[in-house]
């Protein structure tokens, strides 16, 4: 039974052009996150990823995209609103969210206790949105929660480096994949921010 757990935000086709506009770019970016899940997964960890379907008949919705030229993003149904088939096994577990929250009325809560996860690492797009808020909302839950610096993606570094500060002096450890695999390898586990100094 998994005490850890992995949460991708948003890693769907749409929306790949946030974390580059290179092709050889992105695939390179893939493969190293691709690396990292496969890592926690070899120790017997969850990864579930949080899939954005946006409804149109969500007045906070409508608000939102009221003026965007392209439409509504994220909505049921389209091919391009799928989880990027090269990050997603078929052990992992799928999560409809219609916020920037990974936890925002749904099941996720309930899925991550049944599953016995104490720790989530937090990753995807976009640093300063979804993993920001995610990350709050696990933290506001009783969850230790980790993001790695190199998994999670914005278009802008700038972003990136502010959520990643903020979540630092707040709600979570914040290390690069690497080192948590390494901590993960070791202990099993990954500690509480109150024992971080020890590492």
């Amino acid at each position: 039974m998994p005490n850890i757990a992995v949460l991708t935000n948003d890693l769907q086709y749409e929306f790949t052009y946030k974390i580059t506009h290179s092709e050889k770019e992105l695939e390179q970016k893939l493969r190293d996150f691709n690396a990292f899940l496969d890592g926690v997964r070899h120790q017997n960890q969850a990864v579930i990823h949080l899939q954005l379907i946006n409804d149109p008949n969500d007045p906070a919705v409508q608000r939102r995209y009221k003026n965007r030229a392209a439409g509504i993003p994220a909505l049921a149904g389209r091919p391009e609103n799928q989880i990027i088939t090269s990050i997603c096994h078929s052990s992992d577990l799928i999560v409809v969210k219609g916020r920037d929250s990974g936890f925002f009325n749904n099941n996720l809560d309930e899925t991550l206790q049944e599953l016995g996860v104490k720790t989530v690492i937090v990753t995807g797009l976009q640093t300063h949105v979804c993993v920001q808020t995610t990350a709050a909302d696990a933290f506001f839950r009783g969850y230790n929660v980790w993001v790695p610096n190199d998994c999670v993606f914005a278009p802008s570094s700038e972003d990136t480096a502010r959520a990643l500060e903020w979540l630092s002096s707040y709600c979570a450890t914040v290390a690069s994949s690497a080192d948590i695999l390494s901590l993960m390898e070791k202990y099993g586990d990954l500690p509480e921010r109150s024992e971080r100094k020890t590492l």
